[in-house]
């Protein structure tokens, strides 16, 4: 699992590199950094069945996974200040399964590395934008007794669009807000003390507000 993490992490990393220094202009290029933090408004973990030996014996209703909050950072390129640029992200979110009748919920984290392709209105004030990417989600499920649940890791692909508005307070510091739709498929196949495991559907909203300095 390690070494499927390291490639998923490796491929992004080299995906950006390319995209940011293998480009001409490169002194005349628009780079920036950025923080964030929101909320992340997880939808029901839909259409779960059994994986690894489990396939055809579970029937579930979906599992309901609360709010929580999002965190983390961004680095972007525009070349020559222009309209179309490249970021990649880093994201952390906790949307913990819910209590499942009388037993206790179950912790799941989700870490999203991720490149994304902008578009934006370049004005020196304000700058709306939006974009589509694609990335690799590296989910965790904690051990849970009372479920028969055992910590296992889920390394899947994922997507998301998203929209926001950049506004500059100075000329090189710019506070942000966006909104973004992501998903991904999580399977766990040694999710079970007893042996085999479960996937789902995962879809959540986020809404988030950070602040980048452009150089």
């Amino acid at each position: 699992m390690e070494t499927k993490i390291s490639i998923a992490v490796g491929l992004i990393l080299a995906w950006l590199s390319i995209a940011i220094f293998g480009t001409p202009g490169f002194a005349s290029a628009e780079m920036y950094v950025a923080g964030i933090v929101g909320a992340n408004f997880a939808d029901r973990l839909t259409g779960i069945s059994g994986t690894n030996g489990r396939e055809g014996t579970i029937s579930t209703p979906d599992f309901d996974l609360k709010n929580s909050i999002g965190y983390g950072a961004k680095l972007g390129y525009f070349a020559e200040h222009g309209w179309l640029g490249i970021e990649g992200e880093v994201l952390q979110t906790t949307p913990h399964i819910k209590n499942l009748d009388d037993t206790p919920g179950i912790h799941l984290s989700l870490t999203t590395l991720g490149v994304n392709l902008l578009a934006r209105y370049p004005g020196r004030t304000f700058q709306p934008y939006a974009g589509a990417g694609v990335g690799t989600v590296i989910a965790r499920l904690d051990d849970s007794a009372a479920n028969g649940i055992r910590s296992n890791t889920s390394v899947s692909g994922g997507w998301n669009v998203l929209a926001g508005l950049r506004a500059f307070v100075t000329p090189y510091v710019a506070v942000f807000t966006e909104y973004k739709y992501t998903g991904t498929t999580l399977r766990f196949d040694n999710a079970f003390v007893t042996g085999g495991g479960f996937e789902g559907i995962y879809r959540a909203q986020h809404v988030l507000v950070g602040i980048s300095y452009h150089f």
